[in-house]
Protein backbone atom coordinates (compact mmCIF):
# COMPACT_ATOMS: atom_id res chain seq x y z
CA UNK A 1 0.00 0.00 0.00
CA UNK A 2 1.34 3.42 -0.92
CA UNK A 3 -0.10 6.80 0.06
CA UNK A 4 0.07 9.24 -2.84
CA UNK A 5 0.22 12.79 -1.54
CA UNK A 6 1.05 15.02 -4.49
CA UNK A 7 1.90 15.17 -8.17
CA UNK A 8 5.24 16.65 -9.14
CA UNK A 9 4.47 20.33 -9.61
CA UNK A 10 7.60 22.46 -9.32
CA UNK A 11 10.35 19.98 -10.19
CA UNK A 12 9.12 19.35 -13.74
CA UNK A 13 12.61 19.03 -15.20
CA UNK A 14 13.07 15.66 -13.51
CA UNK A 15 9.65 14.35 -14.54
CA UNK A 16 10.72 12.69 -17.84
CA UNK A 17 13.23 10.60 -15.88
CA UNK A 18 11.17 10.04 -12.76
CA UNK A 19 7.75 9.36 -14.28
CA UNK A 20 8.52 5.92 -15.85
CA UNK A 21 9.93 4.64 -12.54
CA UNK A 22 7.00 6.07 -10.60
CA UNK A 23 4.38 4.58 -12.94
CA UNK A 24 6.06 1.16 -12.82
CA UNK A 25 6.19 1.29 -9.03
CA UNK A 26 2.53 2.31 -8.72
CA UNK A 27 1.51 -0.42 -11.16
CA UNK A 28 3.10 -3.02 -8.88
CA UNK A 29 1.58 -1.99 -5.54
CA UNK A 30 -1.62 -3.60 -4.24
CA UNK A 31 -3.42 -0.37 -3.40
CA UNK A 32 -2.94 3.37 -3.61
CA UNK A 33 -4.34 5.75 -1.01
CA UNK A 34 -5.33 9.26 -2.10
CA UNK A 35 -5.88 11.80 0.65
CA UNK A 36 -9.00 13.31 -0.92
CA UNK A 37 -11.52 12.48 -3.66
CA UNK A 38 -10.65 15.81 -5.25
CA UNK A 39 -7.02 14.81 -5.74
CA UNK A 40 -7.99 11.35 -6.97
CA UNK A 41 -10.12 12.96 -9.67
CA UNK A 42 -7.71 15.71 -10.69
CA UNK A 43 -4.35 13.91 -10.64
CA UNK A 44 -3.31 12.59 -14.07
CA UNK A 45 -1.16 9.99 -12.30
CA UNK A 46 -3.90 8.66 -10.03
CA UNK A 47 -6.38 8.63 -12.88
CA UNK A 48 -4.39 5.78 -14.43
CA UNK A 49 -4.78 3.69 -11.25
CA UNK A 50 -8.28 4.66 -10.18
CA UNK A 51 -9.47 1.05 -9.97
CA UNK A 52 -7.09 0.24 -7.12
CA UNK A 53 -7.17 3.61 -5.40
CA UNK A 54 -8.96 4.39 -2.15
CA UNK A 55 -9.54 7.73 -0.44
CA UNK A 56 -8.40 8.01 3.18
CA UNK A 57 -8.21 11.62 4.37
CA UNK A 58 -5.32 12.68 6.58
CA UNK A 59 -6.56 12.79 10.16
CA UNK A 60 -5.31 14.68 13.19
CA UNK A 61 -5.48 13.77 16.87
CA UNK A 62 -7.11 16.52 18.89
CA UNK A 63 -5.59 15.10 22.06
CA UNK A 64 -2.09 15.80 20.74
CA UNK A 65 -2.73 19.55 20.70
CA UNK A 66 -2.15 21.67 23.80
CA UNK A 67 -4.94 23.62 25.47
CA UNK A 68 -3.96 27.30 25.50
CA UNK A 69 -3.58 28.79 28.96
CA UNK A 70 -4.99 32.08 30.18
CA UNK A 71 -1.53 33.54 29.60
CA UNK A 72 -1.64 32.39 25.96
CA UNK A 73 -5.03 34.05 25.47
CA UNK A 74 -3.72 37.22 27.10
CA UNK A 75 -0.73 37.18 24.74
CA UNK A 76 -3.08 36.75 21.77
CA UNK A 77 -5.22 39.72 22.79
CA UNK A 78 -2.10 41.84 23.33
CA UNK A 79 -0.59 41.23 19.89
CA UNK A 80 -3.91 41.53 18.03
CA UNK A 81 -6.25 44.05 19.61
CA UNK A 82 -8.88 44.03 16.83
CA UNK A 83 -10.90 41.29 15.08
CA UNK A 84 -8.69 39.23 12.78
CA UNK A 85 -8.50 36.35 10.35
CA UNK A 86 -5.61 33.94 10.63
CA UNK A 87 -3.13 32.12 8.45
CA UNK A 88 -0.80 29.57 10.04
CA UNK A 89 1.83 27.64 8.13
CA UNK A 90 5.23 27.64 6.48
CA UNK A 91 5.66 30.71 4.26
CA UNK A 92 6.28 29.10 0.86
CA UNK A 93 5.83 30.25 -2.73
CA UNK A 94 2.62 28.29 -3.30
CA UNK A 95 0.77 29.55 -0.22
CA UNK A 96 -0.62 32.57 -2.08
CA UNK A 97 0.31 34.94 0.73
CA UNK A 98 1.32 37.68 -1.70
CA UNK A 99 -2.29 37.60 -2.90
CA UNK A 100 -3.52 37.78 0.69
CA UNK A 101 -1.41 40.88 1.32
CA UNK A 102 -2.88 42.53 -1.79
CA UNK A 103 -6.35 41.56 -0.53
CA UNK A 104 -5.57 43.32 2.76
CA UNK A 105 -6.02 46.65 0.96
CA UNK A 106 -9.78 46.00 0.90
CA UNK A 107 -10.36 43.98 4.08
CA UNK A 108 -12.18 45.29 7.14
CA UNK A 109 -10.17 43.40 9.73
CA UNK A 110 -6.63 42.51 10.68
CA UNK A 111 -4.82 39.68 8.91
CA UNK A 112 -2.46 37.68 11.10
CA UNK A 113 0.24 35.57 9.45
CA UNK A 114 1.88 33.11 11.85
CA UNK A 115 4.86 31.12 10.65
CA UNK A 116 8.22 31.50 8.98
CA UNK A 117 9.69 30.25 5.73
CA UNK A 118 11.60 30.92 2.52
CA UNK A 119 9.47 33.88 1.33
CA UNK A 120 9.00 35.63 4.68
CA UNK A 121 11.36 38.51 3.89
CA UNK A 122 9.68 39.22 0.54
CA UNK A 123 6.22 39.15 2.13
CA UNK A 124 7.19 41.54 4.90
CA UNK A 125 8.69 43.90 2.31
CA UNK A 126 5.56 43.66 0.17
CA UNK A 127 3.33 44.59 3.12
CA UNK A 128 5.64 47.50 3.96
CA UNK A 129 5.69 48.75 0.35
CA UNK A 130 1.89 48.62 0.16
CA UNK A 131 1.56 50.32 3.54
CA UNK A 132 -0.45 47.42 4.92
CA UNK A 133 -0.39 48.03 8.66
CA UNK A 134 -3.40 45.70 9.03
CA UNK A 135 -1.15 42.71 8.21
CA UNK A 136 0.60 41.35 11.30
CA UNK A 137 3.54 38.95 10.97
CA UNK A 138 4.19 36.91 14.09
CA UNK A 139 6.94 34.62 12.82
CA UNK A 140 7.22 31.10 14.19
CA UNK A 141 5.17 30.60 17.34
CA UNK A 142 4.77 27.88 19.97
CA UNK A 143 1.86 25.43 19.69
CA UNK A 144 -0.10 26.80 22.69
CA UNK A 145 -0.02 30.27 21.17
CA UNK A 146 -1.07 28.90 17.81
CA UNK A 147 -4.07 27.30 19.47
CA UNK A 148 -4.87 30.59 21.23
CA UNK A 149 -4.85 32.35 17.85
CA UNK A 150 -7.13 29.69 16.39
CA UNK A 151 -9.48 30.02 19.34
CA UNK A 152 -9.71 33.81 19.04
CA UNK A 153 -9.75 34.42 15.28
CA UNK A 154 -12.84 35.24 13.22
CA UNK A 155 -11.88 32.60 10.70
CA UNK A 156 -9.01 30.86 8.96
CA UNK A 157 -7.75 32.00 5.57
CA UNK A 158 -5.73 29.63 3.40
CA UNK A 159 -4.97 31.26 0.03
CA UNK A 160 -2.74 28.54 -1.49
CA UNK A 161 -2.90 28.98 -5.25
CA UNK A 162 -0.92 26.06 -6.70
CA UNK A 163 -1.38 22.30 -6.70
CA UNK A 164 1.72 21.93 -4.57
CA UNK A 165 -0.82 22.41 -1.76
CA UNK A 166 -2.19 18.89 -1.98
CA UNK A 167 -4.30 18.79 1.20
CA UNK A 168 -3.94 21.60 3.72
CA UNK A 169 -3.46 20.16 7.19
CA UNK A 170 -3.86 23.64 8.66
CA UNK A 171 -7.42 23.65 7.33
CA UNK A 172 -8.13 20.45 9.24
CA UNK A 173 -6.76 22.13 12.38
CA UNK A 174 -9.06 25.10 11.83
CA UNK A 175 -12.01 22.75 11.34
CA UNK A 176 -11.06 20.93 14.55
CA UNK A 177 -11.26 24.31 16.31
CA UNK A 178 -14.68 25.04 14.82
CA UNK A 179 -13.59 27.93 12.63
CA UNK A 180 -15.06 28.99 9.27
CA UNK A 181 -12.50 28.74 6.49
CA UNK A 182 -11.58 30.53 3.28
CA UNK A 183 -9.55 28.66 0.66
CA UNK A 184 -8.96 28.64 -3.10
CA UNK A 185 -10.19 26.16 -5.70
CA UNK A 186 -7.03 24.46 -6.98
CA UNK A 187 -8.42 20.97 -7.59
CA UNK A 188 -6.87 19.43 -4.48
CA UNK A 189 -7.84 18.38 -0.98
CA UNK A 190 -8.23 21.96 0.23
CA UNK A 191 -11.74 22.05 -1.27
CA UNK A 192 -12.54 18.72 0.39
CA UNK A 193 -11.58 19.86 3.88
CA UNK A 194 -13.31 23.20 3.31
CA UNK A 195 -16.63 22.66 1.52
CA UNK A 196 -17.85 25.77 -0.24
CA UNK A 197 -20.97 27.20 1.37
CA UNK A 198 -20.96 24.59 4.12
CA UNK A 199 -17.82 25.13 6.18
CA UNK A 200 -16.72 28.41 4.64
CA UNK A 201 -15.97 30.00 1.30
CA UNK A 202 -13.92 28.82 -1.68
CA UNK A 203 -12.69 31.48 -4.11
CA UNK A 204 -10.69 31.43 -7.36
CA UNK A 205 -6.91 31.30 -6.85
CA UNK A 206 -4.78 34.44 -7.12
CA UNK A 207 -7.77 36.79 -7.00
CA UNK A 208 -7.23 39.41 -4.27
CA UNK A 209 -10.60 41.07 -4.88
CA UNK A 210 -12.65 37.91 -4.30
CA UNK A 211 -10.40 36.92 -1.41
CA UNK A 212 -11.03 40.29 0.25
CA UNK A 213 -14.78 39.94 -0.34
CA UNK A 214 -14.74 36.52 1.32
CA UNK A 215 -12.85 37.85 4.34
CA UNK A 216 -15.25 40.78 4.66
CA UNK A 217 -18.19 38.40 4.51
CA UNK A 218 -16.90 36.64 7.64
CA UNK A 219 -16.69 40.04 9.34
CA UNK A 220 -20.10 41.28 8.20
CA UNK A 221 -22.12 38.08 8.68
CA UNK A 222 -21.13 36.66 12.08
CA UNK A 223 -24.15 34.34 12.32
CA UNK A 224 -23.38 32.75 8.96
CA UNK A 225 -19.70 32.47 9.91
CA UNK A 226 -20.60 30.80 13.22
CA UNK A 227 -22.82 28.29 11.39
CA UNK A 228 -19.96 27.44 9.05
CA UNK A 229 -17.66 27.01 12.02
CA UNK A 230 -20.03 24.55 13.67
CA UNK A 231 -20.36 22.62 10.41
CA UNK A 232 -16.56 22.56 10.09
CA UNK A 233 -16.23 21.06 13.56
CA UNK A 234 -18.85 18.41 12.77
CA UNK A 235 -17.10 17.57 9.50
CA UNK A 236 -13.76 17.25 11.31
CA UNK A 237 -15.28 14.84 13.85
CA UNK A 238 -16.79 12.75 11.05
CA UNK A 239 -13.95 12.66 8.52
CA UNK A 240 -10.65 14.08 9.71
CA UNK A 241 -9.75 12.45 13.02
CA UNK A 242 -6.62 10.35 13.47
CA UNK A 243 -8.79 7.54 14.81
CA UNK A 244 -10.87 7.40 11.64
CA UNK A 245 -7.74 7.48 9.49
CA UNK A 246 -6.18 4.60 11.44
CA UNK A 247 -9.32 2.48 11.23
CA UNK A 248 -9.59 3.13 7.49
CA UNK A 249 -6.02 1.95 6.88
CA UNK A 250 -6.58 -1.11 9.06
CA UNK A 251 -9.70 -2.00 7.10
CA UNK A 252 -7.85 -1.58 3.80
CA UNK A 253 -5.12 -3.99 4.94
CA UNK A 254 -7.78 -6.49 6.09
CA UNK A 255 -9.43 -6.36 2.68
CA UNK A 256 -6.12 -6.91 0.89
CA UNK A 257 -5.22 -9.79 3.19
CA UNK A 258 -8.57 -11.45 2.56
CA UNK A 259 -8.19 -10.98 -1.19
CA UNK A 260 -4.78 -12.65 -1.15
CA UNK A 261 -6.08 -15.53 0.95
Amino acid sequence: VVTYHSDIVKQRLILPFYRPLMMRFLADVDAIVATSPNYLESSPVLRAFKAKSKVIPIGIDEGAYPTPSEADDTWCRSVVTEPFVLFVGVLRYYKGLDVLIHAAVKTRCRIVIAGSGPVERELRQQAKTLGRDNVIFLGEIAEPRKMALLRNCLGFVFPSNQRSEAYGLSLAEAAMCGKPMISCEIGTGTSYVNKAGRTGLVVPPSDPTQLAEAINRLVERPTEAANWGRAARERYARLFTADRMGKSYAELYRQLEKRKG
